[in-house]
């Protein structure tokens, strides 16, 4: 499920608080949580892990019942469209611990802001090597990614210098930031707190600070590169050409659409 990592404290601050920036988004009066369906055959965590919110299922049509793990999440109101909550901690990079700022890549670099579960597990280190195989391209894209867990520096770094084949990630592009605290996964809302680990949560913030997407997967399920950077490239589209849209699928080079009656028709003719 995760992966392991030396406490990235350098670049996200214990108590995250919210970018100085614009935005008029409401704030939850009170905080909320949402059930999160987990695979029975999940192999995410290691074997030491036991969610705690089994529980048994019945079909509704009585033929037979289903055992379904959940885990629950503390959550507040939606985050997109709002500043992204600022933290500073230590992370792991080149094979050293580093200080890492949010708010400092504030009218410098987007963000591609990921939490997985743990260290020196299953899932996680497919994610991690993943983006970092392909981080010259969202530098191209003047974009940086920060990976985050609950994990100590001291474990990133343990992690970073095993080898992939025996598990490990090896070298990263990019830095793993330690939240040993659990302050950075809460104020994101993926923290699951009975098991004190983040749910594989995924952000995109812009270069103001304001987060424009967001996914969050369940323990068990990998995310995918491609479509974080084809949904960064859409973001950067529409930022740029304020007076168009993306639709479904969107890439580069592809007829985007006017966000109005008659300007959409031209967009539906041209794909009928």
């Amino acid at each position: 499920m995760a992966c392991s990592a030396a406490t990235a404290t350098a670049l996200f601050s214990s108590n995250p608080s919210a970018f100085p920036a614009k935005s008029n988004a409401p704030t939850a009066s009170a905080p909320s949580s949402r059930n999160l369906a987990l695979p029975k055959s999940f192999v995410g965590l290691r074997k030491s892990f036991q969610p705690s919110a089994l529980r048994s299922i019945s079909s509704s049509r009585g033929a037979r019942s289903r055992r379904s793990f959940a885990v629950r999440a503390s959550s507040e109101l939606p985050l997109v469209g709002n500043v992204a909550p600022d933290f500073e901690a230590e992370a792991v990079f080149d094979q050293e611990f580093i200080k890492v700022k949010l708010s400092e890549y504030i009218g410098k670099k987007y963000v591609i802001l990921f939490f997985y579960p743990l260290d020196f597990t299953f899932v996680c280190p497919t994610e991690i090597t993943a983006f970092s195989d392909r981080y010259e391209e969202f530098k191209e894209l003047n974009t940086e990614v920060l990976g985050v867990s609950v994990d100590s520096v001291f474990s990133h770094l343990a992690w970073v210098q095993t080898d992939r084949k025996s598990g490990g990630l090896g070298d990263l592009q990019y830095p793993l930031v330690s939240d040993v605290t659990k302050s950075i996964s809460k104020s994101y809302g993926v923290l699951i707190p009975d098991q004190g680990i983040a749910l594989r949560g995924l952000f995109i913030i812009d270069k103001e600070g304001v987060i424009q997407h967001s996914t969050i997967n369940n323990l068990g399920i990998g995310r995918s590169v491609d479509e974080t950077k084809r949904t960064l490239q859409a973001l950067q589209y529409v930022q740029e050409n304020p007076d168009e849209v993306c639709p479904a699928g969107w890439k580069p080079g592809e007829k985007s659409m006017k966000p109005d009656p008659k300007g959409s028709k031209e967009y539906f003719s041209a794909i009928a």
